[in-house]
C-alpha cells in the first residue's frame, strides 16, 4: 500500500516523468527482445563453429573470414537502410529487416562449402543492416537528449541478454538435437534460433507506432507534452544539423565511427570467440560452455545499466566512456596470461564486458546531441557502418592469429591498444556539446 501511494504521488507531482515511464514500458521491452533476437542470430555462429569446422572441414581462417563477411553486407547497406526507414517508417522497415534476417539465418543450416557460407553471411549482414541505427534514430523521436543514456541502455540490454539466454540455449540445442531427423546440432541451432526473429518481425506491425502522434495509447494531452519536450530539447542545441550532407560530411560523425570501431573490435572478439576461449581453457561440454559464456554477458548487462544511469544522472558522457575503455583494455590484455585457467578467463572477460559493452549506450547517446532529422538518421548509420568494419577485422585477425600462432594473445593486445587510442577521440569531442 505505501508503495502504491508513493507511485501515485510521484505521478501526480511529475506528470512528465510518468509519461516517459509509460512510453518506456510500451516501447523498450519489445525493442529489447528484437535486439536480442537480432544479436542471437548474428553470434550463434560462434557456437555452431564448435561443430561446423570439423564436420565441414573449415579452417579457423575460413571461419573468421565468413564470420567477418557479415559486416561487409552490413556496412554497404546500413546508410541506405536507415534513410529508407526514415521515409517509410519504423514499423514497416524494422519488420522487413527482422523477417528477412531470420529466414536467411535459418538457411545457414544448408551450408556445405565455404563459398555458400561466405554468400549467406554477406546476405545476412545486408538483411540486418539498419536495425540498430534505425532503432537508435527512432528513439530520438520519443526521448530528449538527457534521457537517452538510460533509455538506450535499457534497449541495448538485448545485446548481453542474447548471450545470457543464447549461450546455455545454444549449448543445449547442439548437445541434445545432434542427429535428430538427420540434422546435426549446429543445423538445428540455426533453425530454432531463427524463429523468434521472424515472429517478432510479424508482431512489429502491431507493436510499433511509426511516430508518437500515431500511438493510440497516448492521449492528446500526453502527445502535446511530448511534442513540447522534444521541441525544447531541439531548441537547447540550435547548432544541430538536419540534412543528409550534415550527417555524412561531419567530422564528429567520423570520429564517432572510429570510437565505435574500437568498441566493436573487442565486443565481437568476445561475442564470437568466447566459446572458443572457454573450450581452450579446458571445458569441453557444449552446455557448460554455454553457461560460462553467459557470465560475462550478465556483467555486461549490469555495466550498461549502471554506466548509462550514471551518465544521465551527472549529464556527463566523455569520462563515462574513457574510464570503461581503460578498465576493459586492461582486463582483456591480462586475460592472455591465463588462457588455461577457466576461472580467470571468465572473470577477466566479465570485467572487460562490463566496462566496454557497458559504455555502449553512453556512446550511442552522442550523435543526436548535434544531429537531428535526416542528418541524425545518416549520422547513426554512418557511424555504425564505419564501426562495423571492425567485425571483418576482428574475426579475420583472430582466425589468422590462432592459425599462425596457436594463440589469440596478439589479436587481443591489438584490440586493447585500439581502445586506449580511441580515448583520445572521445576527449576531443566538445564537452559543452555532448554533456547535455
Amino acid at each position: 500500500m505505501p508503495i502504491a501511494n508513493a507511485t501515485t504521488a510521484t505521478s501526480v507531482a511529475d506528470p512528465t516523468q510518468a509519461l516517459y515511464h509509460k512510453i518506456t514500458w510500451k516501447l523498450i521491452p519489445f525493442l529489447c527482445f528484437c535486439y536480442l533476437a537480432a544479436y542471437l542470430d548474428r553470434i550463434n555462429i560462434g557456437f555452431a563453429k564448435l561443430q561446423m569446422l570439423d564436420q565441414l572441414h573449415f579452417s579457423e581462417t575460413a571461419f573468421g573470414l565468413g564470420a567477418g563477411l557479415f559486416f561487409v553486407g552490413y556496412i554497404l547497406f546500413e546508410v541506405p537502410s536507415n534513410l529508407v526507414l526514415e521515409k517509410v517508417g519504423a514499423k514497416v522497415w524494422i519488420a522487413r529487416i527482422m523477417i528477412t534476417w531470420g529466414l536467411l539465418s535459418a538457411c545457414t543450416l544448408l551450408v556445405t562449402s565455404t563459398t555458400q557460407f561466405y554468400i549467406l553471411r554477406f546476405l545476412l549482414g545486408a538483411a540486418e543492416a539498419g536495425f540498430l541505427p534505425g532503432v537508435l534514430f527512432y528513439l530520438t523521436t520519443w526521448f530528449p537528449t538527457h534521457r537517452r543514456g538510460r533509455i538506450i541502455a535499457l534497449f541495448m540490454i538485448g545485446l548481453p541478454l542474447s548471450s545470457v539466454i543464447g549461450g546455455p540455449l545454444s549449448g543445449w540445442v547442439m548437445g541434445h538435437f545432434d542427429q535428430v531427423s538427420g540434422l546435426r546440432g549446429w543445423q538445428w541451432l540455426f533453425l530454432i534460433e531463427a524463429v523468434p526473429s521472424v515472429l517478432l518481425g510479424i508482431l512489429t506491425f502491431w507493436a510499433l507506432p511509426n511516430h508518437f502522434q500515431q500511438a493510440k495509447w497516448l492521449s492528446e494531452e500526453e502527445k502535446a507534452v511530448l511534442e513540447n519536450e522534444l521541441q525544447s530539447d531541439e531548441a537547447s542545441s540550435p547548432e544541430s544539423k538536419q540534412h543528409f550532407r550534415d550527417g555524412f560530411f561531419n567530422l564528429k560523425v567520423w570520429m564517432l565511427g572510429g570510437i565505435d570501431f574500437s568498441i566493436l573490435l573487442s565486443a565481437y572478439a568476445m561475442g564470437f570467440w568466447m566459446p572458443t576461449f572457454i573450450r581452450n581453457a579446458g571445458i569441453t561440454d557444449t552446455f557448460h560452455i554455454g553457461v560460462l559464456t553467459a557470465l560475462p554477458s550478465v556483467a555486461a548487462l549490469l555495466g550498461m545499466l549502471l554506466i548509462g544511469a550514471s551518465s544521465d544522472r551527472h549529464r556527463e558522457r566523455r569520462w563515462h566512456i574513457i574510464v570503461p575503455f581503460f578498465v576493459g583494455a586492461a582486463a582483456m590484455a591480462t586475460s592472455t596470461f591465463f588462457t588455461h585457467n577457466v576461472v580467470a578467463t571468465v572473470t577477466l572477460f566479465a570485467i572487460a564486458s562490463a566496462a566496454i559493452i557497458g559504455a555502449v549506450p553512453v556512446f550511442f547517446s552522442l550523435p543526436a546531441t548535434f544531429l537531428k532529422g535526416t542528418a541524425a538518421a545518416t549520422g547513426f548509420a554512418l557511424a555504425c557502418s564505419l564501426a562495423n568494419i571492425a567485425g571483418l577485422v576482428s574475426n579475420s585477425l583472430m582466425g589468422v592469429a590462432i592459425d599462425l600462432t596457436g594463440s589469440s594473445a596478439g589479436a587481443l593486445w591489438f584490440f586493447a591498444g585500439c581502445l586506449i587510442l580511441s580515448s583520445g577521440l572521445v576527449i576531443a569531442l566538445p564537452a559543452k556539446l555532448v554533456n547535455r
